[in-house]
């Protein structure tokens, strides 16, 4: 019986420990599980400036607010198109492509993605990098991941954005979208860690410099599943990989019509 004592108290020990990381739905807890998701992290081998960002990062309202009020999925093509300014993309992509011709070859060489897609993804995300948030990156995907309603999609991207702090790809203090994209088309930091490039050969992938961010985001398509001289209308082999880009249909449609239309 003795033992069963104590196997039982390891048991609730063990269970107790298991269950020490838990979401919430507001503030209230933010504190506690960070201490808790720093356990997590060290055992994924973040160093000692990751651990600190993660200690100083902040409950990211606006975030959550962002998170709970998304509307692409509800707009048509046609209103989703005028929203994102679908004909001013459409016009200076144009300009872009014609503005650098080889660059966009030698990412469609490499890569096999056209040029009107890339670029498209960069009008779309980021206005051709005039906008790329104002939302501190760490705290905006901490947030989320302890946010009950995706915190499996975005404890990765956590983890990420915790190893670029460490390598000094980005620090706490780098700003990005309210889910925490940061840099040029606007890469989830776990996405940017696996898919990173350096497009420019300065030896380092940095998402706010626009020839890593678009290379990146080519080998992201590549990676996806994208097939070289295949289209990307809807029913062609290569529709499916932007969906990989935006789960949003209309964000889809958008970037097969905008993208055609600047190769043209």
């Amino acid at each position: 019986m003795r033992h069963f004592i104590v196997s039982f108290s390891l048991i609730c020990l063990l269970g107790a420990g298991a269950a020490a990381d838990p979401c919430g739905n507001t503030s209230a807890g933010f504190e506690a599980w960070k201490a808790d998701f720093a356990q997590k992290a060290r055992r994924a081998g973040i160093g000692q400036r990751g651990l600190q960002a993660l200690a100083n990062a902040r409950y990211a309202s606006g975030t959550i607010a962002a998170d709970r009020n998304q509307k692409s999925f509800r707009y048509s093509l046609e209103k989703f198109m005028q929203i994102r300014g679908a004909n001013t993309i459409i016009a200076q992509g144009r300009q872009r492509k014609a503005q650098s011709p080889q660059f966009y070859a030698s990412l469609e060489r490499a890569f096999g993605v056209p040029a009107g897609v890339i670029i498209a993804i960069h009008g779309m995300e980021t206005g051709f990098g005039r906008f790329m948030g104002d939302s501190q990156v760490v705290s905006a995907i901490v947030t989320l991941t302890y946010d009950c309603r995706r915190s499996e999609f975005f404890e990765p991207h956590a983890l990420g954005a915790l190893k670029l702090v460490d390598q000094g790809s980005i620090s706490a203090a780098t700003k990005g979208a309210k889910h925490g994209e940061l840099g040029h088309t606007q890469f989830l930091p776990g996405n940017a860690l696996r898919y990173g490039i350096d497009g420019n050969g300065d030896g380092r992938v940095d998402f706010y410099s626009q020839s890593d961010a678009l290379a990146s985001t080519a080998n992201y398509l590549r990676q996806k599943g994208w097939r070289p001289g295949q289209g990307y209308q809807q029913g062609q082999p290569n529709y499916r990989v932007l969906k990989e880009w935006n789960a949003a249909t209309v964000y889809q449609q958008s970037l097969a019509i905008m993208g055609a239309q600047i190769d043209r």
